[in-house]
């Protein structure tokens, strides 16, 4: 019995001992037990944030993206095939050149090894960013309005009819006769800058020895156009062709009419909440310019 109690109580002494040398520690410290614990939970939470987070691509991101990617010229470093089916290319993976041969074999190659190309649109989807290589292999079409046409003589109206028509390209580029590239991350497309882009794009196009069509338009513009262009922006009184060169290709184009039946079309860049510029024009020329947030 004397025994068992003479081993609770240095079991007693122990704690006790380690007690006091912990609220020691904490005085000397200059804290109390509450503080300590508070100043241990905030390194455990600093520890959290300094982990590397997968960051999905930003609607601004995106717009950098369209804004210094699309309408870029490049070299093709190897044959590109045509068709909608486009080609697979896995980010940050070799290219599949069997694959790819036999494509171009079976398909034709729409652009071949060492021709000047162009980036003519950038489509992004949940896991994948398509890529438009002279118009792309894909044929889009667009629904015109419905017409309905009154007959002389109050008869009854001619039956509506629809017609499609296929955007067009750059001058000298016609949609669905070049090629397109599905660029593939197996996961939410990640936060990518254009030069990153443009790295993962590089085992097919080379971008490096090619001029942007920024570049090629600045020395024959107007100076303070010449100027909104080098600072990326637009500009009221600019023509389609300076908003390309300056901002690249718009996400969406909305054609509607204002309130006193004049047609004006308005180029969209961007994604609310998140940084979007709204560019109109009436005619051919920019009349006004908006940017959301300020």
């Amino acid at each position: 019995m004397f025994v068992r109690q003479a081993i609770a109580l240095s079991f007693l002494l122990f704690a006790f001992a380690d007690a006091r040398a912990a609220r020691g520690q904490d005085a000397a410290a200059g804290q109390s037990p509450e503080q300590s614990k508070e100043r241990a939970k905030e390194q455990s939470q600093g520890q959290a944030e300094k982990k590397p987070k997968a960051a999905a691509l930003r609607p601004e991101s995106r717009l950098e993206l369209v804004r210094f990617v699309s309408g870029e010229f490049v070299h093709a470093r190897k044959p590109l095939p045509g068709g909608k089916q486009g080609f697979l290319l896995r980010a940050g993976q070799p290219v599949n050149q069997q694959d790819l041969d036999r494509l171009a074999t079976r398909r034709g190659a729409a652009v071949n090894t060492g021709d000047s190309a162009q980036i003519t649109r950038l489509e992004f989807r949940g896991h994948d960013i398509v890529v438009d290589v002279n118009g792309g292999g894909r044929i889009k079409k667009r629904w015109r309005d419905r017409l309905q046409i009154q007959l002389g003589g109050g008869g009854m109206p001619r039956p509506t009819t629809q017609t499609t028509t296929q955007e067009s390209g750059p001058p000298g580029i016609q949609p669905g006769m070049g090629s397109t590239i599905f660029l593939e991350f197996g996961k939410a497309v990640p936060d990518l800058t254009p030069e990153e882009l443009k790295g993962l794009l590089d085992p097919l196009l080379d971008f490096s020895k090619q001029r942007s069509a920024a570049v090629q338009w600045i020395d024959t513009i107007p100076p303070e156009m010449k100027k909104a262009i080098e600072e990326r922006r637009a500009a009221v009184g600019m023509d389609r062709e300076m908003v390309v060169a300056a901002l690249g290709k718009p996400e969406r184009k909305v054609r509607e009419r204002d309130e006193e039946g004049n047609e004006i079309e308005d180029w969209i860049y961007g994604q609310p909440p998140g940084l979007t510029i709204f560019v109109r024009f009436q005619g051919e020329r920019v009349t006004r310019v908006k940017q959301f947030p300020k």
